[in-house]
């Protein structure tokens, strides 16, 4: 096996060479700018899709899965404590409400951090690159430094069950960012007119750790050699979806590829037949009494001499052609809105949509995402709450929480879909029990604490302390009930309570 980074990224180029044709011809027919050919950023060299749904459909569902992902202003994330520990700790209600209040502020500091960094833009980018190519490099840096790296800039390999074993990235980087001894290292090899020099960085799986390091040139740069734990290891690799014995991932566009290249081939041929018949061709009968010279010259409300039947305009007649190519285009379209889950999709076309038939289509475009999620959720929330949190304790901002015992969860995404799937059900269920039996039948057999207490806990809400419990609902009775009876029966109900107390 080769061992310098340059010749194990050449050797495992061939395994991406299909993956990334792939993503190339999908972001041909939705954002071209996402992966261009060969590596080309010209923007006068990409093409121009006929078509903008496919586009369109990666925003829309970008920013869906950002704003499901990472929510602002409230943590995708929350600290667990480990079962035996929790145990020990409820022994001491006190000692547990510190715990949460620390653990708390944990949060809110990480939240707080990862705000900071402005982390939402290399995401909302991340997710547009999966949502194309089906897999994206994230590198979460020391300081907050942050960079998207897209499939033809790095390498992977994984093991059949999917762990990642090793990466090699390559960098374009100008020579004069190069601290100056690795430019002493290179120095004889490089060209007084070289404007970028290639980097190479390889990421290595041994035991426990990950080995890094990197090279310029074919040597290996001595200060870059280093190690990460495994779980702290800043390179994310992600892949939107998984296939056995592959070490890349398949993009949601390469789901519908059909749809859209057909798409695309409907709109360009309207495009063109519709340019094609706007354009006006006036014809005159060449053995007519009309002068072809006179038609040409008059102006709007002339009068020539002439036979009207001698002028004719050229025609297409394929309106019949068209109108199949445009109720089939507008098919494949309302197809791709419903799996890119734009707005135009969840409404029919109708004078009168109720408001629950709009509710009931969009919840069940949001479940179709719950693998998205699951995948996400493990790939890329949990690295990045783990990193922040890693990368502020190292700086001495957080403290170290002690391994193996809290543990960060992930409370968005595929968790909120479920806890949203619970409240529609209770919700259903109570307003199906009013419906049929009328309003009576809730109050005598719905246990109305336990509902609340139900309706919370799928609202992700912490009822404890915010909902009354039934000994405190019993306690305000009776003091109302006191209250009452003070207020009707005067002195008299004063000396009774007084009674009842000293029995």
């Amino acid at each position: 096996m080769n061992t310098t980074a340059v010749g194990r990224y050449s050797q495992l180029e061939t395994t991406r060479s299909g993956p990334l044709r792939r993503a190339r011809d999908g972001a041909a027919l939705t954002i071209p700018a996402l992966l261009p050919p060969s590596g080309n950023s010209d923007s006068s060299k990409l093409t121009t899709p006929y078509q903008s749904v496919g586009s369109r459909g990666v925003n829309n569902l970008a920013s869906k899965l950002l704003l499901s992902l990472f929510p602002p202003n409230a943590p995708f994330f929350k600290f667990s404590i480990d079962e035996f520990t929790l145990i020990k700790l409820t022994e001491n209600p006190s000692l547990k409400a510190e715990v949460d209040k620390a653990m708390g502020s944990v949060e809110r500091s990480i939240m707080l951090e990862i705000e900071s960094i402005a982390l939402r833009s290399f995401l909302h980018e991340a997710l547009k690159q999966l949502i194309v190519a089906g897999n994206v490099l994230v590198y979460m840096g020391p300081g907050g430094k942050t960079k998207v790296i897209r499939m033809d800039r790095y390498v992977i390999r994984r093991d059949p069950m999917g762990e990642v074993l090793e990466i090699v990235i390559k960098e374009s980087v100008a020579p004069s960012t190069l601290p100056p001894d690795v430019l002493r290292l290179v120095a004889g090899e490089m060209k007084e007119d070289e404007k970028v020099i290639d980097l190479y960085t390889s990421l290595k799986r041994a035991k426990k750790k990950w080995e890094v390091f990197q090279e310029v040139k074919g040597h290996k740069i001595p200060s870059s050699r280093g190690s990460y734990p495994l779980d702290k290891n800043p390179w994310i690799p992600l892949r939107m979806s998984a296939v056995s014995g592959e070490d890349w991932g398949r993009s949601i566009v390469e789901e519908y590829y059909g749809d859209l290249t057909s798409l695309e081939v409907l709109s360009k041929a309207i495009v063109q037949g519709s340019a094609a018949a706007a354009k006006v061709l006036m014809m005159v009968n060449p053995n007519g009494s009309t002068d072809v010279k006179d038609v040409s010259r008059s102006e709007s409300g002339d009068i020539i001499s002439g036979h009207a039947g001698d002028v004719t305009v050229l025609q297409l007649e394929k309106y019949a052609d068209f109108r199949i190519a445009a109720e089939t285009r507008q098919e494949i379209t309302t197809r791709l809105s419903f799996a890119f889950m734009l707005n135009s999709a969840v409404q029919r076309n109708a004078e009168r949509v109720t408001a629950e038939e709009i509710r009931l289509m969009a919840s069940e475009l949001e479940d179709t995402l719950g693998g998205l999620y699951s995948v996400l959720s493990q790939d890329l929330q949990l690295p990045v709450a783990t990193l922040t949190q890693y990368r502020m304790e190292k700086e001495g901002r957080l403290p170290k929480l002690p391994d193996g015992v809290v543990k960060p969860s992930i409370v968005t995404g595929l968790e909120a879909i479920g806890r949203g799937n619970d409240l529609t059900k209770l919700d259903l269920f109570l307003k199906g029990i009013a419906e049929l039996f009328g309003p009576e039948a809730v109050a005598e057999n719905v246990n109305v604490p336990d509902y609340i207490t139900r309706r919370g806990t799928a609202l992700g809400i912490d009822t404890a302390g915010l909902v009354r419990t039934q000994e405190e609902i019993q306690q305000e009775r009776q003091n109302r009930q006191m209250q009452e009876m003070t207020h009707s029966l005067g002195p008299k109900a004063m000396e009774i309570a007084a009674q009842q107390q000293q029995q």
